[in-house]
């Protein structure tokens, strides 16, 4: 490029060295049709990396500092005393003093505030996943019931549509309607007709008899059909809805015997878009592709096409759903997920932008102000649908380590605002409990938002996988499935919702759950994630659009909000029991070795059959088989748990360097048969020294005592770089709900 050409494009991006494709993306796409230059934007973009680095790298060393201070007192007394050990964190300033904020936020949305219910989470990069996550708001039960293992399955299924397994989903449906919808007599099984036979009355017809909801209150709406036959019932239970669709020219309306095609739930209440840990995003048109999929959920303009079942399917964004009342009037309710974005870590640097001394920007610089300049869109009124009614963006900020980083989080998101016009507290932000700084310092890190704050979550991943790097020193750790038992984490499970709640977040803000990580156990599921309602959280991570709508029925199932009534009354979880440091007993001198063996290899295939998609295929999220074969739902904080779980007992003497590397060339090898029929899939035992992948997953785990916090990030876009440079990586990218994407048959359909 020329010297006077490349001085232009600099003076049209405020200093910065920008890549072509961002450039071109926020000129042509992001502020087209705002009042913003791009010439603007760039140069907020500069003035905030200036205003902001400094204080970033500050905090950095600052964790890097108390990380050697409290490895120097692990050596010294090993586990030690909880008393000792806490004495000494509040000394370094590691902990500070308990507080009792009181959140007070404004412009929320009665999706975060009021309406429990399950959250997904979806890869920015995949326009085709993220439009099934954002229409993923209302459900089908039957289709889920129908095509998973919720219900068991004793029979192989008809081509087209299996009756015997309809009537299984009939009859499941029908009792699960009598739960949660009872009528004043009889059951819903016994229905031969739902009816109206004046403005807003429901009346059921059984063969024996008419009668009503036994709650006639949980009747709020219907579609009209033919005289005082309704296309559509609409009742309401704990603030979700459910619709019976009605429509006996169906196969399946056929054999219901009220006529009833479907059952469709309010599902996914809340989506997160995720700019982190799901996506591989290493350069300037990876990002592209992830900001214009956010920047197409809040105009409402994105679609998606691709094959399936033999034709070409086209998705968009699905519009509002109408019904009348029961006052005779029309009654709107959303169509779409309330979309939240997931920001990156402060620790996070972008080499397709940079300042003028080359130095790489700040990316959660980046994306605060793509994230706020997306949803100009719908403010300026150029937007098909809305997403948010109280005029606010959900900023997810992961990754944060104590009060301090969330001081400057909340700074940023202000300093945006101001930037860009916006009333101030417009973005708020979602702090995830997921460093155990913050589980520490949870009350304070709550005050430092408190005008902003709309959810704390639990991530066990991540949490666990910062757990082991602050106690590297302590001792060889537990197994990782022994984690879930250990002190530290029951505490972190019980203190997250507790400080919520009595910080005031009932009624204003989501208390959080993580992710199931079995996206095909859907039985497994029902069974045992309704504990997390039952915990007090008003929302929880499941990993496809069909769970959420078998989620759904554990907030049906639970009145949360009563919950939250009751969990008040309990005493604050101890934090003295987060102190706790998961180590083995006798420094694991008495761990058979058939354990040690078998916990290395299970890690060590894990961490291959995820690396190699992120690094081989730009896959960030991805369902991988287990050693026996079960799919689990794995990203970047699963990866770093398996990573310093072998690089903690590698420090330790658990393992030797010659055992992790035969370990890893065997797991290898099974990966590459697991991954035989992938698109683009690049073997890596053919030449193991030359595979990116193989030689990205040895460096996790070799470099993973000094990696700062334990993260992964670097190593992977590093590794990632190098083989899109040689051979740009395959297809489209799986994601969470991949696996469910394409279901079993459709009773529905």
């Amino acid at each position: 490029m020329e010297t006077g050409t490349d001085e232009t494009v600099r003076d049209a991006t405020g200093g910065l060295q920008v890549d072509p494709a961002l450039r071109s993306f926020v000129a042509d796409e992001l502020v087209a049709g705002l009042d913003l230059a791009p010439e603007q934007f760039w140069s907020i973009v500069a003035d905030l990396h200036g205003r902001f680095a400094g204080r970033v790298e500050q905090l950095l060393r600052r964790r890097d500092e108390l990380q050697e201070q409290i490895d120097a007192w692990h050596r010294e007394h090993g586990v030690g005393d909880v008393e000792a050990l806490e004495a000494f964190l509040t000394e370094i300033g590691y902990l500070l003093p308990p507080e009792e904020p009181t959140v007070h936020v404004q412009r929320v949305d009665r999706e975060i505030a009021e309406v429990p219910g399950p959250q997904l989470v979806v890869p920015a990069n995949v326009p085709r996943y993220a439009l099934n996550a954002a229409n993923a708001r209302w459900g089908s039960l039957y289709d889920a019931l129908y095509g998973t293992d919720a219900l068991p399955m004793e029979h192989e299924l008809a081509p087209g549509y299996d009756e015997r397994r309809g009537a299984q989903v009939i009859a499941e449906a029908d009792r699960l309607l009598d739960s949660f919808f009872p009528l004043a007599e009889g059951s819903h099984a016994d229905v031969v007709a739902y009816r109206l036979p004046s403005a807003g009355e429901l009346s059921v017809e059984t063969a024996t008899g008419t009668t009503g909801l036994a709650d006639a209150s949980q009747f709020v709406g219907h579609r009209p059909g033919d005289g005082d036959g309704p296309a559509g019932v609409l009742l309401r239970r704990n603030g979700l809805h459910l619709e019976l669709v009605i429509d006996p020219s169906t196969k399946v309306g056929a054999q219901h015997h009220a006529g009833v095609s479907d059952v469709v739930l309010e599902s996914a209440v809340t989506t997160i878009v995720d700019l982190e840990d799901s996506v591989a995003t290493v350069d300037g048109p990876d990002k592209v592709g992830a900001y214009r999929t956010w920047l197409g959920l809040r105009t409402g303009e994105l679609t998606a096409s691709f094959g399936k079942g033999g034709r070409t399917v086209t998705r968009s964004v699905h519009g509002d759903r109408t019904y009348v009342g029961v006052d005779g009037q029309e009654l709107t309710l959303p169509g779409r997920s309330l979309l939240l974005v997931r920001n990156v870590g402060h620790h996070m640097r972008l080499d397709a932008v940079r300042t003028a001394d080359g130095e790489p920007l700040l990316e959660e610089v980046l994306d605060a102000l793509v994230s706020a300049v997306a949803a100009l869109h719908e403010f300026r009124g150029n937007a098909r649908y809305s997403n948010t009614r109280a005029g606010s963006v959900y900023i997810v900020k992961p990754k944060m380590h104590g009060p301090d980083e969330v001081t400057l989080s909340v700074e940023l998101l202000a300093a945006v605002e101001e930037a860009l016009g916006l009333e101030p507290t417009t973005l708020k932000i979602g702090i995830m409990d997921e460093e155990k700084r913050t589980s520490t310092n949870l009350e304070a890190c709550i005050a430092r938002a408190a005008d902003r704050v709309i959810f704390v979550n639990t991530g066990f991943l991540d949490r666990t996988g910062d757990e082991i790097h602050t106690d590297f020193e302590a001792g060889p750790v537990v197994r990782k499935d022994d984690q879930r038992s250990q002190t530290w984490l029951t505490t972190y499970e019980d203190r997250n919702v507790d400080v919520a709640l009595g910080a005031g977040f009932a009624g204003q803000a989501q208390i959080g759950k993580g992710m199931w990580a079995k996206p095909s156990a859907m039985r497994e599921m029902l069974d045992t994630k309704g504990g997390h309602p039952r915990a007090g959280a008003n929302t929880a991570w499941v990993p496809s659009p069909t769970a959420a709508t078998l989620h759904a029925l554990h907030y049906l199932e639970t009145d949360v909000l009563a919950v939250q009534e009751e969990l008040k009354k309990r005493p604050l979880a101890d934090r003295r029991g987060l102190l706790v440091p998961p180590v083995l007993p006798n420094r694991g001198a008495d761990l058979p070795e058939e354990e040690k063996r078998h916990e290395l290899e299970t890690n060590a295939q894990s961490i291959l059959g995820y690396v190699v998609r992120w690094v081989g295929l730009g896959i960030g999220c991805s369902t991988v088989p287990d050693l026996e074969g079960v799919g689990l739902m794995e990203d970047r904080a699963t990866l770093r748990i398996s990573s310093q779980q072998i690089a903690n007992w590698l420090h330790h003497g658990l393992v030797d360097e010659a055992q992790v590397r035969e370990t890893f060339a065997r797991m290898a090898a099974l990966v590459d048969e697991q991954n035989a029929g992938e698109p683009g899939y690049q073997p890596m035992c053919t030449d193991l020294e030359g595979s990116p992948s193989f030689q990205a997953a040895l460096d996790l785990v070799f470099s993973g005592r000094r990696e700062p916090n334990g993260y992964t990030e670097r190593a992977l876009t590093r590794w990632r770089q190098r083989a899109k440079a040689t051979a740009d990586g395959g297809g489209e990218p799986e994601t969470k709900e991949a696996v469910l994407d394409d279901q079993a048959p459709s009773p529905a359909s």
